[in-house]
């Protein structure tokens, strides 16, 4: 979790470097946000119970990753932080008393009009529940596992943005999926498994074929991203290497037992490795509160497209965003109007949103890959997954090659494109929209 918190950092220093990263397309009011606001979130999680790493003197332990100009990155049990702050935080909420957990149940739509959301629509295993309220809040995870290659778990296939795109709010940005470079290359079930940026901060190399250095691995993600690739079509081989031998994993856990899992050991052995679908960028497009274009309806983490992360996320800002626009869109939310009725089950219930097919995951990794091309993208327009569509749509209207998304047709960055971001509305029809 990136913040400004050393004493010879600051939150602008941070904010050009989250500018620099997002290629003249992040949104430059919540990178002043995002990055004015961490710290205090970081010793708020810490006044809630969560045990950050620290150094020997106690003070935070603050982590150098690519593309930071200075230590920002704070860590719980190593790579292990997001689940270290789950764990917290579940449990705080599991026993509020005025928080309800409804396990084993799926939202399945948004409730109200085309013009405010009221509500969700839940199913169970006892059937379907309307639930209404004045602010629906959609903290639903990314869409990265619709790329058939990806460091996600299984289920993070956009399904809150297919909610929101069903109820007729706004998305955008689809367009700009991260593939982290070092992810796990396996033919068993860690082949995905993420090799966390940290390492290359504490000394770990990218090696090619021979056994050489090829790109300099604190680079942003993009870069690091493409030359991996190149050097993988040069050679035909199915990853590159990184060298952790210089790395004390005792401070990464999780990755250490991964790698004992597949049978690799990290002290006398190189780790294969090679880019993967990692972080949707865009989504349900909001303002820095979380509000959608929808009244009544919010979004926030990666589900949402504020415009922070621009066409290349800065390493860490992601678990940032969460707290800092969870906040907000909190607060957000408590300011809106009672709808002044319930909402109303349809007849019949809609169905839970289908799993992509594995063909559909395939065809993402093939035309809406690294490099993407117009056939392949006219293609994929035709898929039958409706989030597949929209992405092949986002991809097709963005003509230019911008960090994330890169077109083999259109290789050259447009400068008439800076600042600009892809939108949907209910449709399938994609337009250009300048943020300020």
């Amino acid at each position: 979790m990136s913040a400004a918190l050393a004493l010879e950092d600051s939150p602008e220093r941070h904010g050009a470097d989250t500018l620099t990263a997002g290629r003249g397309a992040a949104r430059p009011a919540a990178v002043r946000v995002l990055c004015e606001e961490a710290p205090e979130r970081v010793h708020e999680l810490q006044r809630l119970g969560v045990r950050f790493d620290s150094d020997r003197h106690g003070a935070l332990a603050l982590g150098l990753e690519g593309g930071h100009s200075a230590r920002r990155i704070v860590h719980a049990g190593g790579a292990a932080t997001g689940r270290r702050i789950t764990r917290r935080l579940s449990a705080l909420a599991a026993t509020h008393e005025r928080i309800d957990v409804l396990e084993g149940t799926e939202a399945v739509a948004l409730l109200g009009s085309r013009s405010r959301c009221s509500g969700v629509l839940a199913a169970g295993p006892a059937g379907s529940r309307a639930i209404g309220c004045r602010g629906v809040v959609l903290a639903t995870g990314g869409a990265a596992a619709l790329w058939i290659r990806t460091t996600n778990p299984r289920g993070a296939t956009g399904a809150g943005l297919l909610l929101a795109h069903a109820a007729g709010a706004e998305l955008a940005d689809l367009e700009l999926c991260q593939f982290h470079p070092t992810a796990l290359v396996s033919d068993g079930p860690r082949d995905g498994f993420l090799i966390t940026e940290a390492v290359r901060g504490e000394g770990a190399t990218l090696l090619g074929d021979g056994g050489e250095r090829f790109v300099d691995e604190l680079a942003s993600r993009d870069e690091v991203a493409l030359a991996i690739r190149a050097q993988l079509q040069s050679t035909g081989a199915r990853a590159v290497a990184i060298d952790l031998r210089e790395v004390d994993l005792a401070r990464f856990p999780n990755i250490a037992a991964a790698l004992a899992e597949e049978g690799i050991d990290p002290a006398r052995e190189t780790v294969p490795v090679a880019p993967a679908a990692h972080y949707t960028m865009g989504g349900v497009a909001t303002d820095v509160d979380g509000r959608a274009s929808l009244e009544g309806l919010l979004a926030i983490g990666e589900c949402a497209a504020t415009g922070l992360h621009g066409a290349n996320r800065l390493a860490s800002n992601s678990l940032a965003e969460c707290f800092v626009f969870g906040r907000r869109a909190a607060l957000a939310a408590l300011d809106i109007p009672p709808a002044g009725h319930g909402p109303v089950i349809p007849d019949p219930a809609p169905p839970a949103a289908a799993a992509p097919s594995p063909r559909t995951r395939e065809a993402l990794w093939r035309d809406a890959g690294l490099l993407r091309e117009p056939e392949g993208l006219r293609r994929l327009g035709r898929d039958p997954d409706p989030l597949a569509r929209l992405v092949a749509a986002s991809c097709l209207a963005r003509g230019e090659s911008r960090g994330a998304h890169q077109r083999v047709d259109l290789p050259a960055t447009d400068p008439a494109l800076h600042g600009c971001h892809v939108v949907l509305d209910g449709s399938e029809e994609a337009r250009i929209e300048h943020w300020e």
